[in-house]
């Protein structure tokens, strides 16, 4: 074993700091915690998974069953009006009316090393994950896994700069 003692005021300052701030890395993964939240609300935007997989588009049963909550989107004939065109070619993946995967992220600080990102909605799982009819009977159809939580490479980076401008003094 190899000791080394230091008697520099400076020195013994900084390294007192480092202990202390790796003792207590909370503030570091909140940090993390809030720029993964806005990572992955962006991700609704662009609708791709955490590794640039573009979302399997929405099917056709999902367009309807979305354009059937408005009155102006079919004409008499049943086809789509002008309305309910621009609807539908605006209508992405993961994304109602009221945005509630998207605005609902969030994260939890599970203890002093460690940070969770997810949603609340009884639903997240299922657009996470994916799942059929056949497993779910409560479905419309099979739904896609669409992954919209997870760490993308830029993320990563972005985690090992945190830690490191916490950890320096």
């Amino acid at each position: 074993m190899i000791t080394v003692k230091v008697n520099d005021k400076k020195v013994l300052e900084v390294l007192n700091q480092l202990t202390a701030r790796v003792r207590n890395l909370r503030p570091a993964f909140k940090e993390i915690g809030e720029d993964l939240v806005d990572t992955t609300k962006r991700r609704f935007t662009i609708a791709t998974a955490p590794d640039g997989t573009p979302w399997a588009p929405n099917s056709p049963v999902t367009v309807d069953r979305y354009l059937g909550q408005f009155s102006n989107t079919r004409k008499k004939d049943g086809s789509l009006s002008k309305a309910g065109k621009a609807r539908s070619s605006t209508k992405k993946p993961l994304t109602g009316e009221t945005k509630a995967l998207q605005t609902g992220i969030n994260y939890q600080l599970q203890g002093a090393a460690a940070v969770a990102v997810g949603s609340p909605q009884p639903y997240a799982a299922i657009q996470q994950l994916g799942g059929t009819k056949a497993q779910f009977p409560h479905l419309w159809g099979d739904i896609p896994a669409r992954p919209y939580l997870g760490v993308s490479t830029a993320d990563r980076q972005n985690i090992v700069e945190i830690i490191g401008s916490y950890l320096v003094p």
